[in-house]
């Protein structure tokens, strides 16, 4: 098949990760496979969500961080390393001259759902891969996001939990689902015995949605249990004053992608505490490297950590977090490294060609 995938920008997030994936997986199986994404001067979808994040009245640490973004210099992201042809373009949308005929066009943000619905139909059937429910931007983005997950398309959930949210509010649109996977050559790690003294570790974000701020608060409880637990974190922007770090962490800007799966093994317990994530891939990668996750309810987390797999915890609660990790860290070592294994076991038992099957078994017949 010839397949477009249009994406607002390139960048190292999540979102982009699993587009480039699914891009490059498809093309190991031989389909024709192109990625569209906007240049980075151009105001796509991403950069409006995060002005009408500023317009929120968030604390002033969420200003600053988002204005530090604003500012970053690009660095090549996940689409210009897949050696998956790609064409950026500098116009706010693409216009259909640019696409070729296709069999398939993909959307991949509400935005270029839009886009996708107003081309024509030799550029292939619509399908929209739905990372991400915005609905916290508010106001008119809102209103706009509704109406673009109302489109006629084949839409296609990253998570159960997403699906469940977006239907909770606009009821049933079909929604297939297809979790996400993580590269298990790449994310990998030998059995191993909990450290001494322990270390837990998180993925740093300024942004207030990820709950840096809860992560602070845990470790700091939690230290006062364990006074000799390390931290270390690894993020893509560097930590302002206003959302600082735990003392003495250990952290890592922009690690090179072959260093992240050692960051996540050097850990004996990885915390996650966003306030908002469709799934949360460092839940998936750090349990595939044998560390197990402690995390809020939010996107994949409830499926990935059951049954032993990890530990779930209240949402906005440092002191339900610390709680665990002191108790994960202090209990027996068969029962950490059981934990340990199961993590492993569960995130290696579905790989990223396991849901490129799902995907395309989930495009099906046309909607």
């Amino acid at each position: 098949m010839r397949i477009t995938f249009i994406t607002p920008q390139d960048s190292l997030t999540g979102g982009i990760r699993v587009i480039a994936t699914y891009a490059k997986s498809l093309q190991q199986l031989g389909h024709s496979v192109l990625i569209l994404c906007a240049s980075p001067d151009q105001p796509g979808g991403l950069r409006l969500a995060l002005r009408a994040l500023r317009r929120a009245d968030l604390p002033g640490a969420w200003r600053a961080a988002c204005q530090g973004f604003a500012a970053a210099p690009p660095r090549a992201g996940h689409i210009a390393n897949s050696g998956v042809p790609y064409v950026v373009f500098e116009s706010h949308s693409p216009p259909a001259s640019m696409l070729p005929d296709a069999d398939l066009l993909v959307a991949t943000w509400w935005e270029t759902a839009v886009w996708v619905d107003a081309m024509p139909a030799s550029k292939g059937r619509k399908v929209h891969l739905i990372q991400g429910y915005e609905i916290w931007t508010g106001g008119d983005v809102r209103v706009r996001l509704h109406a673009a997950l109302r489109l006629p398309n084949r839409k296609i959930a990253i998570s159960s939990q997403l699906k469940f949210d977006i239907e909770a509010e606009l009821g049933d649109l079909d929604i297939r689902v297809v979790p996400n996977a993580v590269d298990l050559v790449q994310f990998d790690a030998p059995s191993r015995d909990r450290g001494d003294p322990p270390t837990v570790g998180f993925t740093y974000s300024p942004q207030a949605i990820k709950g840096a701020d809860i992560i602070h608060e845990a470790c700091r409880l939690a230290r006062q249990d364990i006074p000799d637990l390390r931290t270390l974190a690894f993020g893509s922007e560097h930590p302002p004053q206003e959302m600082p770090l735990p003392p003495d962490t250990e952290f890592h800007y922009c690690p090179r992608q072959d260093q992240i799966a050692g960051l996540y093994a050097r850990c004996d317990a990885w915390l996650f505490a966003s306030r908002l994530d469709s799934f949360g891939l460092p839940i998936l990668e750090s349990m595939a490297c044998r560390t197990p996750v402690i995390g809020v309810p939010i996107g994949a987390a409830p499926d990935l950590l059951a049954d032993g797999a990890g530990v779930l915890v209240p949402s906005e609660s440092p002191e339900a977090m610390a709680s665990a990790l002191v108790a994960l860290l202090r209990s027996p070592p068969e029962a950490w490294k059981r934990m340990s294994t199961i993590s492993y076991q569960r995130a290696h038992a579905y790989s990223w060609d396991d849901a490129t099957a799902l995907l395309l078994k989930a495009i099906g017949d046309p909607p």
